[in-house]
């Protein structure tokens, strides 16, 4: 029984459970929102939702995999990764380049079952994971976080492409969900800068100091602020939810600037982050429902 926890364990450490779930939740936000305004029922296009959630489910695990395949060489030196099954050898890397390939094979069908455009937005999000930040930009360039977020950006717009064609409100929900992930993850290089340093990734906090990150942070964060206007539809309380959480994170922010414990700060804005976008996305499921 140990033995199967333990090979479940890798498993889930292998497609970075966390990494999946997440997305789904901005995957089916957008298929939601899609039915929502193109006034089609949830429940008789139930296949497309199953389709498209385990599609994206697949890819996104596929390519979690490959670039823990990529990154064996680094991961050992990092706390968090140092553990993954592709470093400690339980997984060897032919297994995890099958596992990996032929989740993002399944999942691509299984989006080609629901919509073309929707298999080929995910391919597009395969493809800036795996090539343009795993294997060019996340070891060369601090703009790695930029590069990286084009991936974390595509799920609502694959959930929508399935359902019909991209309007201003699909294109909306990639944009917060791209300028979200920067603010994020330079949280988290803050708090990891000394794994970063170790392993030779060239994260802004490693290359120009946590100064230069926390104003980049500010930058970032607002430029949310405008977003929840374009999304008017879902309502006077949708908007005003959505810059309540939009402005406290800019104090947040501000707050960075004066703040003399800057690991414990960027900790704050981690989890905040992380707050912020779930409430955000199930926010706009709900107020679409009221």
């Amino acid at each position: 029984m140990e033995v199967a926890t333990s090979a479940w364990k890798d498993f889930l450490s292998l497609i970075k459970i966390g990494i999946v779930n997440s997305n789904l939740i901005t995957t089916f936000t957008g298929i939601w929102l899609a039915l929502y305004f193109s006034g089609k029922g949830f429940l008789e296009n139930i296949d497309i939702v199953v389709f498209t959630l385990l599609g994206t489910a697949a890819i996104i695990a596929g390519s979690c995999a490959i670039n823990n395949f990529y990154d064996r060489d680094i991961d050992h030196v990092m706390e968090r990764t140092r553990l993954r099954p592709t470093v400690t050898g339980r997984i060897s890397s032919f297994q995890v380049l099958l596992l990996g390939t032929g989740f993002i094979s399944i999942g691509t069908i299984l989006l080609l079952m629901v919509s073309v455009s929707a298999a080929v937005i995910g391919l597009l999000g395969v493809f800036s994971y795996i090539v343009l930040y795993t294997m060019w930009t996340k070891r060369q360039y601090t703009i790695n976080t930029v590069v990286g977020s084009i991936a974390g950006a595509v799920p609502p717009l694959i959930g929508w492409a399935a359902v019909d064609d991209l309007n201003i409100i699909a294109w909306i929900l990639f944009l917060i969900m791209f300028i979200w992930q920067p603010p994020h993850f330079l949280a988290l290089a803050m708090k990891r800068s000394e794994e970063y340093r170790k392993a030779g990734i060239p994260m802004l906090p490693v290359v120009h100091g946590f100064e230069v990150t926390k104003r980049q942070i500010i930058v970032w964060v607002a430029c949310l602020l405008p977003l929840p206007f374009y999304l008017f539809s879902l309502g006077i309380g949708f908007i005003v939810l959505a810059t309540v959480l939009n402005i406290i994170w800019l104090i947040l922010s501000l707050i960075g600037l004066k703040m003399k414990n800057d690991l414990k700060w960027s900790k704050w804005m981690f989890i905040y982050s992380i707050n912020y976008l779930t409430i955000l996305f199930v926010a706009m499921v709900a107020f679409s429902i009221i």
